[in-house]
């Protein structure tokens, strides 16, 4: 059985839940406290010398780090993995920009709004996330005026990885309301077969 190491309040850590949940794989989750210095441990570093949740154990007994490659992992033979070569190349264009271009802004302006307090330094920061973050919605709302998924006509692990903090973007302080195609997305994805929310350690 696979085994996360997660924290439960990660975009990065739900997005393999809720892959896990609607590919029905056992799994068992084991919480980590990454804010508070869980993933620093000896015994963390040993699974993931980088220090950063998720992490998973396999089947066999290898570990393997970094969410969109974890769910790579996870989809690949299924549903959530087109087989037509130019679509796969469409889902991973649009995880590389969820790491590049979407998660560097609107999950950090989250971190920040949700995890520091209201007088840390870190606060300076939240106009240029906003901002950048914005374009990030912007490229998204474009594309989903025109399809219903991002990387095709189907679901797939490219809209689980936007939507994992795009739907928490309001802990940011971003406003979806000038995005209505974004709206309907968010929408669809919750609709999906076996999903399941994100919900915080312990709930």
């Amino acid at each position: 059985m696979i085994s996360v190491f997660g924290m439960s309040d990660s975009g990065n850590c739900y997005k393999l839940r809720l892959a896990l949940e609607q590919l029905q794989v056992p799994y068992r989750w084991e919480e980590v406290d990454s804010v508070n210095g869980g993933t620093r441990t000896a015994e963390f570093l040993a699974m993931n010398p980088n220090g950063k949740v998720p992490t998973v154990r396999l089947e066999n007994g290898e570990y393997l780090s970094e969410s969109n490659a974890i769910l790579f992992y996870l989809a690949d033979g299924s549903a959530l993995w087109p087989q037509e070569r130019l679509l796969q190349a469409r889902v991973l264009q649009w995880m590389f920009f969820e790491q590049y271009s979407h998660e560097p802004y609107i999950a950090v302006a989250r971190y920040i709004c949700r995890f520091l307090p209201p007088d840390h330094a870190r606060r300076a920061e939240l106009p240029r996330l906003h901002e950048r973050g914005a374009q990030a919605l912007q490229v998204m709302e474009t594309h989903l005026s025109r399809q219903d998924f991002f990387g095709g006509s189907a679901y797939s692990i490219a809209d689980i990885a936007l939507f994992a903090y795009t739907h928490k973007s309001a802990e940011g302080r971003f406003d979806l309301a000038p995005y209505p195609a974004i709206r309907r997305w968010i929408e669809r994805v919750a609709a999906q077969p076996r999903f399941v929310p994100m919900v915080a350690a312990g709930a």
